[in-house]
């Protein structure tokens, strides 16, 4: 995990309850630029997700890239500190991000269970993405464009 991923979890586990996390959330997503219309397609969106939630991935030198976006700013929060996580690493270590991470951070724990439902999607998602980006790697491939 990058300095920056720690960084990004530990500012998240100091704050000091869950409306704060989601104003965090909130700020986060707001941050982020919005996708174009052309990846707010359904070969991007995550299912199992109540909102519409959006996933892009981006493989180039051997590191694993990922954007997101949404309709409704807590999922696109969540889904930036999500990609946040994932991003800049090889594929071997997008697989090896623990899983719990957000939820060792105080996020998980206080999303509803339609919520907790898209987070747990979002992040089979992408480790089927750096499952695939691994395969090609091992193949010689070091990147993949859209």
């Amino acid at each position: 995990m990058l300095d920056s991923q720690k960084a990004l979890l530990e500012e998240i586990a100091a704050l000091p309850g869950p409306d704060e996390r989601f104003e965090f959330l909130i700020r986060l997503g707001r941050s982020e630029a919005a996708l174009a219309n052309e990846f707010k397609i359904d070969k991007y969106r995550i299912q199992g997700c109540t909102s519409q939630l959006w996933l892009v991935p981006a493989f180039k030198d051997g590191l694993v890239t990922f954007t997101c976006d949404s309709d409704a700013t807590i999922p696109k929060g969540l889904g930036v500190a999500v990609c946040r996580l994932h991003s800049g690493l090889s594929p071997i270590e997008v697989i090896a991000v623990d899983p719990t991470a957000l939820e060792k951070a105080g996020v998980s724990q206080h999303l509803s269970m339609n919520r907790r439902n898209g987070l747990s999607s979002l992040l089979k998602q992408i480790r089927s993405y750096a499952a695939v980006f691994q395969a090609l790697s091992a193949q010689g491939l070091k990147e993949w464009k859209i």
